[in-house]
Parts: structure tokens; sequence; C-alpha cells
């Protein structure tokens, strides 16, 4: 089933970084959990103290470990390393780079964007925007903000997936929200706006924001790698599936076609 709530399908994501851990099994296994739960990608960030080439490296083993969910590294690489990436998972890459201009290859073009000249850049070149947001209000602003700029450019703003990255803390057993996690939305902490409670909240809070047109999805970064991206895949996903909210299975084997964008000029379809 592609399920579609609200405006559009629902796009979901996760971080799968690992403090300290370069052993690339590691990711690997994580990957193919949220491969499990269809989810459009994932991304990894070169922190930690390693290269920023680190995170490419990485992805770059885990891709012919798994089939179908995307892969993107959230660092300022080569465009050779890049287009290496998205050959070998037959169009899955994704990339994030802070400076304008054209996406190397085919990979789809990921960007933060916190607020003023980052929101117009990101509105004109990106393809995925990952944006902060406390409620739903404010995710819908920034979204539509976004919307207007890519106008602004000439561009058709439905092109353009807008995703609220947010930390989760899914503990270890269900719960419902803490104060201040639960439908109205997370609590903004140094780090980014933070849910704090079960995965069956988590899931209204995805689905409450996206039925209302305030995002297009979400990027989710769990604050344990492991306990919370196997809860959210197993809980928080597997609901939303059940409620026909989100997809059971990729419905294409490339990265644009699972954000449901046009396929790049030249570019084939994998096999």
């Amino acid at each position: 089933m592609t399920g579609s709530y609200g405006r559009g399908l629902l796009h979901l994501a996760a971080a799968v970084d690992q403090v300290g851990v370069f052993d690339a099994e590691r990711y690997v296994e994580l990957v193919r959990l949220a491969e499990s739960g269809g989810l459009d990608f994932v991304t990894l960030e070169g922190r930690f103290g390693w290269t920023e080439t680190d995170a490419l490296a990485v992805l770059s083993q885990v891709a012919p470990a798994t089939r179908r969910i995307g892969l993107v590294p959230l660092v300022t690489a080569p465009q050779t390393a890049l287009a290496h990436l998205d050959q070998i998972s037959r169009g899955r890459a994704g990339w994030w780079s802070d400076a304008p201009g054209p996406s190397p290859g085919h990979p789809v073009r990921v960007a933060h964007a916190a607020e003023g000249a980052a929101r117009r850049t990101a509105a004109r070149y990106a393809d995925v925007v990952l944006v902060r947001a406390a409620n739903s209000a404010q995710a819908a602003a920034v979204r539509e903000e976004l919307r207007q700029h890519a106008r602004e450019f000439g561009r058709e703003p439905d092109t353009l997936r807008v995703l609220v990255s947010l930390l989760v803390d899914l503990g270890d057993g269900e719960r419902a929200a803490e104060p201040g996690h639960g439908g109205g939305g997370p609590r903004q902490t140094v780090q980014g706006p933070l849910y704090r409670g079960g995965p069956v909240d988590l899931a209204e809070l995805i689905a409450g924001w996206h039925g209302e047109g305030a995002t297009d999805g979400f990027h989710l970064v769990p604050a344990e790698p492991r306990r919370d991206l196997e809860r959210l895949v197993n809980g928080t996903v597997a609901l939303l599936q059940h409620r026909g909210l989100f997809r059971t299975f990729y419905p294409g084997s490339t990265l644009r076609e699972h954000l449901g964008l046009a396929r790049a000029a030249g570019q084939l379809a994998a096999p």
C-alpha cells in the first residue's frame, strides 16, 4: 500500500549516526532495519572525529548490502565520489552541500535550512529541505516560506520536499509523551526540537502534522541509535502503515521515485 494523508505522500527518513562506531557492518544493520520499514532514506554525518569522506565511504559499503533505501551522506565531498555512490546504489544516493550549484550527476540534493539566506538557497537548488520546528504552526510557516521562495526562482513548489528534523527519545517501553512533547509539539532544546515519549504518541504527532499540511514528512534523529530506530520502525512506522498513512513497500528503486520526484534528465531506471 502506498499511503496518502493530507497533502501528498508522507515521507520518512532517519539518521543512523553512532558516536564512536567506525565498523561499517554496524551501519549496515541499522540501514537494513530502516529499509525494512520502508523509510525513504537514511543520513550519516561526517562528525565525531571522522573526516568528511568517512561518511561517504561507510555508505558506499552499505549500498551493496541494501536494495531500496536512499543513502544520504550529510557532508561536502568530491563530486566523483558522490557520483560513485549513486552508481553503486543504482540511483539511491543523495548529498548535502552548503554551496549553490547543480547536483553532480543525478543524486537527490538534501539541504539543512535554518533561516534567512540558507532557506532561499535551499528553495532554489534542493530537492529535500531539512528544517526545525517546535510545533505544527511553525512547521507550516517554514514550509510555506520555502515554497514561496521556490516560486520566486521559477520552480514548481511541489517539486520541493520539506521534512521536519526531530530528535526522538523513545525510551525502553510504551509511555505517554512527556509534558511538552506530545501532540502539541516537541520541546525545544539546544540540540533542536526533541520528542520524548512512546512510539504511539510519536505516530500521532507525525500523522497530525502531516495531515494538517504542515510538513511533507520527518527526518528523525534517534537519541539512542539502535534502541530508538528499532522502536521507530517496529512501533511508530508499523502503526502508520497499519492506518494506511505510510507505504508498506517501495514502489520504485531510486530515491527520486521514493520521494515522488521526476527522474533527472538522462537518468535510467535501475533494473
